[in-house]
């Protein structure tokens, strides 16, 4: 087997973040429902946009947000995801390069505009996103590139993307790919209303080996497995994957695999400013300390220093160096 060029490989939306602080009346105002991810169209967009207070703009997308954080530690990275040939597009483009991510995928000459989220923030850190998917759904099994899968020591799918057929058939044959190649599949569960739209889908995703690591939040993992007790949704995973993490917020998370249950406890910090991004930066810090070999404790605890950064401040992506963050604590990459 030849040596992976890439540590990780991320797979999912591509999309511009429009980040702006919000009161919670403002989401009353709208008919959002706090903490979660609504898809909406075009005509919902603009009006959100038109009547949202000053907004930060930066690419995003949970996988490309992993993938960016991924790099940041010093890792190999690379994204495969849609944007259009336009201005939001070829920012995206510019961005996720300039983090050191090779992003090669061809965008749309034309149909959907690129894909954007609008996140509100309430004063609690709380984050609500709106999102319009555009060209992000229109990935195709063509956008998938042989060589460049099997390149990637892990193949890193985002579940969000699993709404549109051409993108789920575009999964699948990544997972595919990899596997042949000897590598490794991941796949985030994403959102609770994710998980119960697919749940059948995910469980088979898990249970037949199509993908060897699996994150998961707490409310997505009871989702998954219809239960309000955690252990005994825990207890319940532990029999179907392989290898599985779940964040529990300021709890820390829980590492699970056939071997063991391991909790790991959460970094300190001083406040919550933005949870944008959270478990995207957690997944980052884990999977390069997994690829590079480390233990799960200290995977983890990487996964938990990436997180912890990223909720600080405003916005999704690391505002400092992580590698040099973790040399700091005493967690060299």
């Amino acid at each position: 087997m030849a040596a992976p060029r890439y540590d990780v490989l991320g797979i999912g939306n591509a999309i511009v973040d429009v980040i702006a602080r919000a009161e919670d009346d403002f989401l009353v105002a709208h008919g959002m429902h706090k903490g979660t991810m609504a898809l909406i169209d075009e005509a919902r967009a603009q009006a959100i946009y038109d009547a949202m207070g000053p907004a930060v703009e930066s690419s995003g997308g949970s996988a490309a947000n992993t993938i960016v954080g991924v790099a940041s530690f010093g890792g190999r990275a690379a994204f495969v995801g849609k944007v259009k040939d336009d201005e939001l597009g070829r920012a995206f483009a510019h961005d996720i390069r300039a983090a050191r991510v090779s992003f090669d995928t061809p965008p749309a000459s034309d149909g959907p505009s690129t894909a954007r989220c609008y996140i509100m923030v309430t004063p609690d850190g709380e984050r609500t996103m709106n999102t319009y998917l555009g060209a992000a759904q229109d990935l195709h099994p063509n956008d998938i590139d042989e060589a460049t899968i099997a390149a990637a020591a892990i193949v890193y799918l985002e579940g969000y993307l699993w709404d549109p057929p051409h993108a789920k058939e575009a999964f699948v044959k990544a997972a595919a790919i990899a596997h042949r190649a000897g590598r490794r599949v991941a796949l985030t569960l994403s959102d609770a209303f994710c998980v119960d739209r697919y749940r059948a889908e995910f469980l088979a995703l898990i249970r037949k080996g199509t993908v060897d690591i699996v994150f998961a939040n707490e409310h997505e993992l009871r989702s998954l497995y219809q239960t309000a007790d955690f252990d005994t949704a825990v207890k319940q995973l532990r029999g179907d994957a392989r290898l599985a993490v779940v964040t529990r917020s300021e709890k820390g998370c829980v590492v699970v695999s056939r071997d063991a249950i391991e909790a790991v406890q959460a970094m300190p910090i001083d406040q919550v400013a933005d949870a944008t991004g959270a478990g995207d930066l957690f997944a980052a810090g884990f999977l390069v300390g997994h690829s590079h070999g480390k233990d799960h404790r200290t995977a983890a605890r990487l996964g938990a220093l990436a997180a912890a950064e990223v909720i600080q401040h405003i916005g999704a992506r690391p505002a400092v160096t992580l590698k040099a963050l973790a040399a700091e604590n005493g967690l060299p990459v």
